[in-house]
């Protein structure tokens, strides 16, 4: 058995974008004391999901670069890897963007913000951005999509990712990176209580919506582990959790509980067998 401590940062939702930087220093630090490897937040974490009526301000590149600084600063401190949830403005990244494809089409025009994943390594440096490629209907008017896929590695663990809307409804999002070695596919995501909605106390729950089904198959189909994570917000309709490669739940985090999930993943099970299967003219 071959193990890697991961964690998942089950924060409450910022109040403000400041608030956000000092909370996700202080999950950094936490994590890092666990002994966890890595530490994932959820989508967009900083400056703040942009859902309408939050007064998330406008995107700000000199206030991304610092707040990006910070965290690097933090991982360093407590030597663990960091997958931020944050946004990137086009055309915007840290210069020079470690392991950036030069062929790779340029950002689109718009003036919205991408939704991407800032990889830091435990040393503070940066591995690199995994962008949203696949926005949901809902976020045209908010966000733009970015484009590519990435693999990244830390120590023994080599991961992928996966925000949010893109891997609840596109299994190919999550194969690709099985596909390639990943032993995880983490999944920043941001999904919030709506008006009479369901609310859960137990994962997966028949009476729920799709979503935590999705992410058992997410593993279960590509023999993979699968780590989702969410805000904590009363009522939420998914929370924080790891599935193993056979699809079986191994912990979540109560629903509308602020902190860490902490797990031990046994690398020697994901194979990536079944994704390795799939035939490369199905892809």
């Amino acid at each position: 058995m071959k193990t890697f401590r991961i964690a998942l940062a089950n924060l409450r939702d910022p109040r403000s974008r400041e608030d956000s930087v000092a909370l996700a220093k202080q999950a950094v630090g936490e994590a890092g004391a666990t002994g966890a490897g890595i530490v994932c937040f959820p989508e967009c974490y900083i400056p703040g999901y942009r859902v309408p009526g939050k007064g998330v301000l406008p995107p700000d590149v000199k206030f991304l670069e610092r707040a990006w600084a910070e965290v690097r600063a933090a991982a360093a401190r407590a030597g663990v890897t960091v997958i931020l949830g944050t946004e990137r403005v086009p055309g915007h990244s840290l210069p020079p963007l470690a392991g950036s494809d030069p062929s790779a089409p340029a950002d689109s025009a718009s003036s919205n913000p991408i939704p991407t994943a800032l990889v830091i390594n435990a040393d503070g440096t940066v591995a690199g951005f995994q962008d949203k490629v696949q926005i949901d209907p809902s976020e045209e008017s908010i966000y733009t999509p970015g484009i590519g896929r990435r693999i990244f590695q830390a120590g023994p663990l080599t991961f992928g990712i996966v925000i949010c809307h893109e891997g609840w409804r596109y299994p190919e999002t999550a194969r690709w990176a099985a596909r390639r070695g990943a032993h995880i596919v983490f999944h920043p995501a941001f999904h919030e209580a709506e008006p009479g909605g369901f609310r859960p106390t137990t994962f997966a729950d028949p009476a729920n919506t799709f979503h935590e089904k999705a992410v058992l198959c997410r593993a279960a189909e590509n023999t993979c582990y699968f780590a989702t994570v969410n805000c904590a917000s009363a009522g939420s309709p998914t929370t924080s959790a790891v599935v193993r490669p056979d699809g079986t739940l191994q912990c979540f985090q109560p629903y509308g509980k602020e902190g860490l999930l902490v797990a031990d993943i046994d690398l020697s099970t994901a194979t990536g067998l079944l994704a390795k299967r799939l035939r490369a003219s199905a892809e």
